[in-house]
Order: structure tokens, then C-alpha cells, then sequence
């Protein structure tokens, strides 16, 4: 550091204790922790009452997690003075708001350390009161709670927001078995390819009536400015966007359209095993061996796979599997097509073979051909509204399945939603401008 301009040292300022209107007396490191011992900067001798000017009667302490130096616990020992007023007799204390929230037991640098850690490096609560050397209720409780002011709580942190995805997360680890939250994601940013997508908000439970709530809820101005919902095939969401966004344009992201290709494959595939063998697959099987390789784009096939798709529907009982298996690489074919509306007329081609006039033996492909039909105008929309897949919604999912279990489980809900946010909802630019 060439340009550095070195001062001689001072323990109040690399400790950034005069950012909490404090000043060092001393220090004192113990094996486990480093102590420093504090004063109050600013005097405090007035009454609040009364007005008239106090008398120091006696002085009193305060211990405060500070933020760790050097990753050891750092504890700071406040003295602080009290007052009695030579008016009306009243006793006060210094004002040590500056330093930490009254009766806090973290100091406030000591919560932005927490909250940045939580936020940017994503650390767990258990580190993170490690590093503070509190409890883990202490140090939960108080990053949920300032997280919460901060971030959460911010009445412009739903600002600017145009795209919006709408998917379900299985909440587990609950007392009661497995339950289901709605997930409202910004997909804002990816449109506009300035960010990644964030997280807006998490809604105990799935169905018509949640979404529903939770919109009706926003802001009539904030509903206005929505212009595309993605979702997936789930008929609960697209009627809520409908009742409440009748504007917005409801889209159904290639994700799930080809996830439910995918298993309309599966379940003919499974039909004709069982047709053919008599039970279920086993190694050896020809299905059963090809059954990833079903799901292969044809274009990414290697010739060792070709070889074994051409052996597989060579046969003339797997008719039915290699009809299917054609209709779902026209669906994958069409959305990697270039040219979007190229690609829009190939999709819209095939879910108009397969509504109509489709042999009864073909009984998944009828079935796929009704679910297509009923939301055409849904999964054709993707390819004039660039941008509007529900992929960063399954990505956040996947974030969240690691915080939980870096968490080793949620038990109580306030709290999942609270840390899904904070790790998942944009933060980190707001608590480090350079990332």
C-alpha cells in the first residue's frame, strides 16, 4: 500500500469503537475471547425531566458482543456513568443508544458483522454466535430482528418490479410431516439482464387462494406495473393472476411444459414395461436401461445411445414408447430453435397434432395433448416475452434446500421465511455495494 497514510496507533479507531460514540481504557485477552474496557464518549448530565444539570452519583457497566477481531470473540466492558438531578432528584443513566439497542446484548457493529455474514457469505447462525461468543438464540434472535428493520422492511424493496415468478417449495422438518409454501420470485432482473433473480416473498400453503391473498395485499400501483407472471402448469395460479393481474400476461416456462412431456414419457415408458414383462424394470431391461437416455436431447445423443435408442425401437411392442419419444423431442426442438418465432410455430404445430385425432393406444400422448391444448396460449406466450422462465425460480429453490440444510431444518416458519429472505432476497448489494 504505496499510498497508505499510517497514523500512530489507536485501539478506539481499529476496534471502529468511535463509530459507537465509545473510547478504549484498556484491554484484556483472555484465552478465549479479547475484552476491552470502554467509556462513554458523549456526557450525558441533564435531566430529562426537569431540565437542571446532574451530579455523577455512581457508575455502572454494560457488556456488549462486539464484532470479532481477528475471528476471536471480542467482549466490550462499558462504563457507564450515572446521574442524579439536583432538581427533582431524578437518576439516569449516559445514553448508550450509539453503541447497541437498549437491553441489546450485541453491539451495533457487532450486528452488521452478523448480518453481513449471514447475507454475503452466507455463513450458518451456529458460526455466526461462534464468532460473536454468545448463544445461538442470542445471535438468531437478533440478526433475524435487524435483518428484518433493515432489509425486509424496507417500504421500497418491491420497487421496480415488472416479471414476476410464482412456484411451490416443500417446507420440511415440520412437527406435522411435510408442507408446501408459495414462492414469489423478481424475475425483473434477468429480463432486463442486470442481476440475478431475487427472492420476494415465501406464503405459508398452495393453492388459488394464497397467491390470490398475497396479491390482493400489494399495492394497486404496484399491480399495474406487473406485466408477465411465469408459473408453472399449477391452474390455481394462472385463475389468481387472472382475478387480481388482468393485465399481466400469464406464462408457462419451457422448464415445466418439458418436465410435463418428460413424464408422460416415463409413465408410457412404465406402461410397456409392465405390458411387455409383466413387471417392473430391472438392469437389463431395454427400458428400463434407456430410460435417462429417453430424456436426452436428441442433438446431444452420442453414437453409443443412438445405437441403443435404434435397438430399443426396433422392436415392434415399444411402438407406442417411440411415438411418444418423438413428440417429446419435437417439444425440446422447438424451444432450443433459434429463431423464436420459428420456434413458436414448431411448439404450436405439435400441440395441434396431438390435440386431435391421436390413436387411442397412444394414451399419454392424448393426455399431454388435452394439458397443452388448455394452456396453449400460456406456453406459446414464452417465445414473444424473452426472459420470463421460471429456471431462476428453481434455482432459488435450490438455494433454499441448501440454507435449510445448512440449517439442519426449520421447525418454525417466521424464521424460514426471514432467513429465505435474507439469503436469497438481494441483500447483499444494500450491506456490500461491490458484489
Amino acid at each position: 500500500m504505496p499510498d497508505a497514510t499510517f497514523t500512530a496507533p489507536d485501539l478506539t479507531t481499529f476496534a471502529r469503537l468511535d463509530e459507537l460514540g465509545l473510547a478504549a481504557t484498556g484491554q484484556c485477552l483472555a484465552p478465549d475471547r479479547a475484552v476491552l474496557a470502554c467509556r462513554v464518549v458523549e456526557p450525558d448530565q441533564w435531566c430529562r425531566r426537569c431540565g437542571c444539570q446532574g451530579v455523577l452519583r455512581d457508575t455502572v457497566t454494560r457488556r456488549l458482543a462486539h464484532e470479532p477481531l481477528g475471528w476471536r470473540p471480542t467482549t466490550l466492558v462499558v462504563t457507564v456513568r450515572r446521574y442524579r438531578c439536583t432538581g427533582c432528584a431524578h437518576v439516569w443513566r449516559q445514553d448508550t443508544t450509539r453503541a447497541a439497542r437498549p437491553r441489546a446484548r450485541l453491539s451495533r457493529r457487532a450486528l452488521r458483522w452478523a448480518l453481513e455474514g449471514i447475507v454475503c457469505q452466507h455463513l450458518s447462525v451456529a458460526r455466526v454466535a461462534e464468532g460473536l461468543g454468545v448463544a445461538w438464540n442470542t445471535a438468531n434472535d437478533a440478526v433475524l430482528a435487524e435483518g428484518k428493520r433493515v432489509l425486509i422492511d424496507d417500504e421500497h424493496r418491491f420497487d421496480g418490479v415488472k416479471v414476476v415468478g410464482v412456484d411451490e417449495h416443500v417446507w420440511r422438518h415440520t412437527p406435522k410431516g411435510e408442507k408446501y409454501v408459495t414462492v414469489i420470485i423478481d424475475l425483473t432482473p434477468i429480463r432486463a439482464g442486470t442481476g440475478p433473480a431475487r427472492l420476494l416473498d415465501m406464503v405459508e400453503g398452495r393453492s388459488k387462494a394464497v397467491f390470490k391473498t398475497w396479491l390482493s395485499e400489494r399495492a394497486p400501483q404496484w399491480r399495474e406495473q406487473i406485466e408477465v407472471v411465469a408459473m408453472d402448469g399449477f391452474t390455481g395460479f394462472k385463475t389468481a393472476v387472472a382475478e387480481e393481474l388482468p393485465d399481466a400476461v400469464a406464462v408457462m416456462d419451457p422448464f415445466h411444459v418439458i418436465h410435463l412431456g418428460g413424464n408422460e414419457l416415463d409413465e408410457c415408458r412404465r406402461r410397456v414395461q409392465q405390458e411387455t414383462c409383466g413387471h417392473r424394470g430391472r438392469k437389463g431391461d431395454p427400458l428400463y436401461t434407456a430410460r435417462r437416455t429417453l430424456h436426452t436431447g436428441a442433438d446431444l445423443l452420442t453414437d453409443k445411445q443412438k445405437n441403443r435408442l435404434e435397438a430399443l425401437f426396433a422392436a415392434e411392442a415399444h411402438v407406442e414408447v417411440w411415438a411418444t419419444w418423438g413428440i417429446y423431442q419435437r417439444m425440446i426442438a422447438a424451444y432450443r430453435e433459434p429463431d423464436r418465432a420459428r420456434g413458436r410455430q414448431l411448439l404450436a404445430d405439435v400441440i395441434e397434432i396431438i390435440s386431435k385425432n391421436v390413436p387411442e393406444a397412444l394414451i399419454e400422448v392424448r393426455r399431454l395433448g388435452r394439458t397443452l391444448n388448455r394452456r396453449a396460449s400460456d406456453i406459446l406466450a414464452y417465445f414473444t416475452r424473452p426472459g420470463t422462465s421460471n429456471g431462476p425460480t428453481e434455482a432459488i429453490n435450490g438455494r433454499l434446500e441448501h440454507l435449510r440444510g445448512s440449517a439442519l431444518g426449520f421447525r418454525n416458519l417466521t424464521h424460514y421465511i426471514t432467513r429465505a429472505l435474507l439469503e436469497t432476497g438481494g441483500f447483499r448489494p444494500q450491506l456490500h455495494p461491490g458484489l
